[in-house]
């Protein structure tokens, strides 16, 4: 019976798969079969004995079922692996599995595998959502729509540039987790308290040595465990993405509310959206993208209480780490996935966008008003509070903005009503807008080409 929803309602089964504890051991007998390997090769132990550890590191012959019941016998996770693979080699090579290593060794090596791939899904789900955004980019950078600042009208944008914000963000987040790959992706094999000793003189070269050949990059230095700043910068990484899918998510949410409904997320035609309200078209997956940050941004604090650990360590991390890493994968693993289906197929209101434009009568567009007359001779401040006054009667009355300002002599002298009926047209105050917009889908190509 599953209790955790990761179990089976959040997350891919791909990435399921790599925190499975099948993945888990065979990725362990992976890192006992290289240090072998590696081991022979510096001549520490016999050659027959790293090919038959290294031909029996495997599920065929491990198997979790009596990993585990070795584990419920001795009480210690690693130890249980070590038993479970020396009594599959023949003769007495089993004696040789794990010689020089801690367990941390291999569990923080193995960490390092399950990281790599993990953070693998994570970028091609991420390149994937780019892709969609890059096509609504494309398709919407032209098209008018409301700004909004402290939840009021304010000057307008387009609908492009808002996807530009979440596109540029989004290739932030792929740079950053291509950076931070050079500083997580490392695994160890340093000994008891890192110093190799029992190793002697080739505990450099063996760990240099096991560590590549495992994909990953071998640490500097060490002591029992690698050291958790850097779980603890990939956890904050993973909040942060998850942080940024929520902005995402909660202004879908907001656009689509009833009175805006600028946007909507696609809703099946079997979709159900209230037990009791049959009219209900609810944004649940951008409601659950939200949800979900609550749990990553909830992790990164405990990820940052493992740094701390005692002397050469404790094992304050182990259990923590058991949940937080395959939690925090998951759940972004899940957002990436909503959010890749609810832009894919947005639905996009344009009536309703060019209706919202025109909801203040025209208020919207006082800041082009304002920037006209000073081009026209008015001094800044003189304009702001000119139409700020124009701004105000049209608030108290019901008169559109255009009447109140062309029925102002200051504004009549300079400004005659096509000039006014042209300021007011928001098609007309779009800046940079879709400058901005090309800018950012230029970049994020031409950093696929590189």
């Amino acid at each position: 019976m599953t209790v955790h929803p990761i179990e089976g309602r959040y997350g891919s089964e791909e990435l399921r798969k790599v925190w499975e504890k099948r993945s888990e051991l065979e990725k362990m007998l992976e890192v006992e079969a290289a240090l072998a390997e590696a081991e022979a090769e510096e001549g520490l132990i016999p050659q027959s004995a790293a090919e038959e550890i290294k031909n029996k590191a495997s599920l065929e012959h491990v198997k979790l079922e009596r990993v585990k019941e070795i584990e419920s016998k001795i009480h210690h996770d690693i130890m249980a692996v070590v038993q479970g693979l020396s009594e599959q080699c023949s003769d007495d090579s089993g004696e040789y599995v794990h010689l020089g290593a801690t367990s941390n060794d291999i569990k923080d090596t193995t960490r390092g595998l399950q990281i790599k791939e993990s953070l693998k899904i994570i970028k091609n789900k991420l390149v994937s959502f780019e892709d969609v955004l890059l096509d609504k980019c494309e398709r919407y950078k032209s098209t008018p729509c409301t700004g909004r600042t402290h939840g009021q009208h304010a000057v307008p944008t387009t609908l492009g540039h808002k996807f530009a914000i979440f596109l540029d963000e989004i290739h932030r987040h792929i740079n950053r987790i291509n950076e931070l790959e050079d500083r997580i992706l490392v695994g160890q094999i340093t000994g008891a308290v890192g110093t190799q000793a029992a190793l002697k003189e080739k505990g450099e070269i063996v760990h240099q040595k096991t560590i590549k050949k495992l994909g990953l990059k071998p640490v500097t230095i060490s002591n029992q465990v690698i050291q958790r700043d850097r779980h603890a910068e990939l956890v904050s990484e993973l909040g942060l993405l998850a942080s940024s899918l929520d902005k995402i998510g909660k202004e879908v949410r907001n656009l689509q509310r009833t009175e805006i409904s600028e946007l909507e997320e696609p809703f099946k035609e079997e979709q159900v959206g209230s037990s009791t309200m049959p009219q209900k078209r609810n944004p649940i997956k951008s409601e659950r993208i939200c949800g979900l940050a609550k749990v990553l941004r909830g992790n990164v604090p405990s990820e940052f209480e493992n740094v701390a650990l005692e002397h050469e360590r404790d094992l304050t991390n182990s259990s923590s780490e058991r949940i937080l890493l395959p939690e925090s994968f998951l759940l972004v693993d899940e957002q990436l996935k909503l959010a890749i289906e609810v832009f894919d197929e947005l639905v996009i209101h344009e009536d309703n966008i060019e209706r919202n434009l025109n909801l203040t009568n025209g208020l919207n567009m006082s800041e082009a008003v304002m920037i006209e007359l000073v081009e026209n001779g008015f001094g800044r401040q003189e304009a702001h509070g000119l139409i700020k006054e124009c701004a105000m009667e049209t608030y108290e009355s019901e008169k559109d903005f255009f009447d109140v300002l062309v029925n102002r002599k200051e504004i009549r002298n300079i400004l005659g009503k096509e000039d006014v009926k042209r300021i007011l047209d928001p098609k007309n105050y779009l800046g940079s807008a879709e400058e901005h917009v090309e800018n950012v889908i230029k970049k994020v190509r031409e950093s696929r080409e590189e």
